[in-house]
């Protein structure tokens, strides 16, 4: 299924010119050597340009197309008209070593024998080229010994001759082409993705662009121990895929990889998207709405509003198709190969509807200071980390179930809501609002929560004790922060985790504390004094005292523990926003 969808979506980038056809592939340039008619060198000219990242502006080498080139370990194999300064020059940072001399002679004999037949002026000058170069006497050349710390950083190598690449040359493109088309040696097959007779690939290309993977590429589709296969087949044979698709779907991959509007980090994983039409709007439209910014937050706003009155919703004045598929695929390094944490496919309709539920659930009050109306994945899940560890990833694979349960509308995964918990004890009760969101949406998801369901702020009407408990011990505190201007520590920091997981043996000693706290407050202002007594009294009315029950539990649940959190945030919250009124 997942090749399947890669391969038509390279079809789709095909028409559209932005991928290179079979044979031919996108490679990252750094140089290129100018050739005499004569096969000498002219002069060597830097491809590279300035780019903003971020804040830095960095030299990047020059995406050219190129002929296809080769998968390569520990071995020597030379690619043809690209290639490092192993292999077109024979040097490396320390000159010229024995093993550096036959990386070049591999080259020297594909070039030679590729172009054997040629007759153009830029095949036979890199035929001359090649024939004449001495790799021992390299750095006697002058326009070489200019270049020489750029030239050995590793970087690709072409060929060119009057302003005009060797790659572009129509002899030379005619005479690689028709190399591709000729008779193959190698086993043929069912091909397992197209499901016709076709040539099998042995070893498939790496895929680049995954963080904590190989940075020359990882495999998707591999073999490399006879643990793993069967049936006497060796290496990808276990798993027939032909040439062309497997040509198709790392292409189609590696391109995914190389765009920033279709892909993002999550955790450890990386996340790449695409609609079966190969249109940007579809991807752009996605990345935002999952990693949302202030600049778009009214038009998500509207959008989501649309799509509860039944309406659709346009991108910049761009109709969107309601039925196009949309493909999400979610990749995690794994040394050498890349592991599949999770393949989704869904109409792009109902994946944006379901991401409206999942921000509906966690809409909740907000400081007056956070500007964000939607806490994006990533911030989400940075509220279950500490941020000032070194390492500041969420839990391996719990990134990738979160964002799955958002995509299907299911389930969040336990550990979310346990990690939320766990970062408010370990930081005496510090619940953010990311944080109270979680707690939030975990409880009407997972556990069928109803009080909450329309619950952005304060619900006065709930009558759950471990939500009064939290509101009370909000409540417990201001009476302690009002009678003492500019406390440094308060009850928070020492009762709050007592408080949440065994109330009944703590509030009593805050009721003691409060009573202290109290008359403080009646020396200065016995309105504030009324107010607080009387918001109490209120609030302990509303707990369960009978015969079976004491009104404050000895324990409380993982469940109970974040309805305390929760009516401690919104009450915290009501006591800012009376403030902000007056």
């Amino acid at each position: 299924m997942i090749l399947q969808a890669l391969v038509k979506y390279y079809e789709e980038l095909v028409q559209q010119g932005k991928v290179a056809k079979p044979g031919w592939c996108q490679a990252k340039v750094s140089h290129a050597i100018e050739l005499n008619e004569d096969g000498t060198i002219k002069t060597i000219i830097s491809l590279k340009k300035e780019e903003e990242r971020g804040k830095k502006k960095v030299w990047v080498p020059e995406p050219l197309y190129v002929p296809e080139m080769i998968t390569r370990s520990s071995g020597i194999a030379s690619n043809f008209l690209c290639d490092n300064a192993k292999y077109f020059l024979g040097i490396d940072e320390d000159g010229t070593k024995p093993r550096i001399i036959d990386c070049f002679h591999a080259a020297q004999e594909r070039h030679l024998t590729i172009l054997a037949n040629a007759e153009g002026k830029m095949a036979r000058a890199i035929c001359l080229y090649f024939r004449k170069w001495d790799p021992e006497r390299a750095k006697d050349n002058p326009v070489v010994k200019e270049h020489w710390e750029e030239l050995n950083e590793g970087g690709n190598i072409v060929f060119s001759m009057r302003g005009i690449y060797a790659q572009e040359d129509d002899e030379i493109r005619n005479i690689w082409d028709t190399l591709q088309t000729k008779e193959s040696s190698g086993k043929k097959g069912a091909c397992l993705v197209t499901g016709q007779k076709a040539e099998i690939v042995r070893i498939h290309r790496g895929i680049k662009g995954v963080p904590g993977a190989q940075s020359s590429g990882a495999a998707l589709v591999s073999f490399n121990a006879p643990a793993f296969e069967s049936y006497g087949k060796e290496q990808s044979y276990n798993a027939p895929v032909g040439k062309y698709a497997e040509f198709a779907y790392t292409t189609a991959l590696n391109y995914l990889l190389n765009q920033r509007e279709y892909r993002f980090p999550l955790g450890d994983s990386m996340i790449v998207f695409w609609a079966e039409s190969g249109k940007e709007e579809y991807q752009k439209t996605f990345l935002s709405w999952m990693n949302p910014q202030l600049d778009n937050q009214k038009e998500m706003k509207k959008a989501f509003g649309n799509l509860e009155k039944g309406l659709w919703v346009d991108l910049d004045d761009i109709d969107l198709d309601t039925n196009q598929s949309f493909y999400i695929l979610c990749l995690a390094p794994n040394a050498a190969r890349l592991s599949v944490r999770f393949f989704y496919q869904n109409s792009f309709e109902t994946i944006i509807e379901n991401i409206s539920r999942h921000y509906h659930r966690m809409e909740i009050v907000k400081p007056s200071w956070v500007e964000n109306e939607y806490l994006g994945i990533r911030k989400m899940l940075d509220e279950t980390v500490n941020q000032k560890s070194k390492d500041k990833t969420p839990v391996p694979n719990m990134s990738a179930m979160v964002l799955r349960a958002i995509l299907e509308d299911s389930r969040y995964p336990e550990s979310l809501y346990t990690d939320a918990l766990i970062r408010i004890r370990a930081e005496q009760g510090n619940v953010t609002y990311g944080r109270a969101a979680i707690i939030k949406a975990f409880l009407i998801k997972n556990r069928g929560w109803k009080e909450g369901e329309d619950g952005m702020g304060l619900n006065e009407e709930c009558k759950e004790t471990s939500y009064i408990l939290g509101r009370i011990f909000a409540v417990l505190e201001s009476i302690q922060k009002d009678a003492n201007p500019g406390i440094n520590a308060t009850i928070r920091d020492r009762y709050f985790n007592s408080a949440c997981a065994t109330p009944a043996s703590i509030f009593p000693v805050l009721i003691k504390l409060k009573n202290s706290h109290i008359k403080k407050i009646d020396r200065e202002s016995v309105a504030g004094k009324i107010y607080y007594e009387k918001l109490l009294a209120d609030l302990m009315g509303k707990l369960d005292v009978s015969e079976e029950n004491a009104g404050i539990p000895k324990r409380l649940s993982l469940e109970e523990q974040g309805k305390f959190m929760l009516g401690y945030y919104h009450q915290m919250q009501k006591k800012y926003e009376k403030k902000e009124e007056k």
